[in-house]
């Protein structure tokens, strides 16, 4: 545990939350997730560890849910490491934010994306599954008592696996983003609700204490962590 960050700050909240936010700010925002989640979040080993290899059977389409899907560029990227990988891969993303919907209608989507304004619990209630359930940087937004229900909802609509990839707190983190961020990002949200993030994420332990079993929490990289389930050895 860092000295630094001992505790999660729940008080603060992301600027980019606020419905008054600048709207001009917000699309750079979106726009600058992609370059900040290609660097950083490690996708590309996730899916590489932990969906591909789920994916063996020819001529059979994989489906993959994406909770929370902000400016896009999560499901942009899988479809493009699926697709080099010659596995078709359907992706849904759902937000709550309608701003975020906005955003990506001005994008190119392909055709195996789809995008929707809604929310976990009417999924689970049209009865849909899924064989991936992912999310990226949604668990620090969520107090603790939630946690374990998005793990549960999310756990029933899952065929194969849950992952769930985010912040892990540290205050070295904090001071590598703090400097990494100093340029590059203007005009944007991106360094400061970057920073917020940090200081509202969880330890390893911290995490692992709020998930019901199966669930298990696995540093993937410095600085994060993935909360998973494989159903397969459930």
């Amino acid at each position: 545990m860092s000295l630094f960050l001992p505790e999660r700050n729940t008080s603060l909240t992301e600027l980019m939350d606020d419905p008054d936010c600048d709207e001009i700010q917000l699309g750079n925002t979106y726009r600058h997730f992609t370059k900040i989640n290609r660097a950083l979040s490690g996708w590309k080993n996730i899916f590489l560890k932990y969906i591909l290899p789920e994916c063996k059977k020819e001529n059979r389409k994989y489906s993959l849910l994406d909770i929370g899907f902000g400016g896009g560029d999560i499901p942009l990227h899988l479809h493009k490491l699926a697709k080099k990988h010659g596995i078709d891969l359907q992706i849904t993303g759902i937000e709550t934010d309608e701003r975020a919907l906005n955003y990506v209608s001005e994008l190119q989507i392909p055709e195996s994306i789809t995008f929707r304004h809604q929310a976990l619990k009417e999924v689970g209630k049209a009865g849909e599954h899924f064989d991936f359930v992912i999310s990226n940087h949604l668990l620090h937004h969520l107090p603790e008592k939630e946690v374990a229900v998005l793990c549960q909802q999310s756990a029933i609509l899952a065929r194969k696996k849950v992952l769930f990839n985010d912040l892990r707190r540290s205050g070295i983190a904090w001071i590598l983003f703090n400097a990494l961020t100093l340029l590059g990002f203007k005009n944007s949200f991106i360094r400061t609700d970057g920073l917020i993030s940090i200081r509202k994420s969880f330890t390893k332990t911290e995490l692992q204490e709020l998930a019901p079993a199966p669930f298990q929490v696995r540093n993937v990289a410095p600085f994060r962590l993935l909360l998973y389930l494989d159903k397969s050895q459930s």
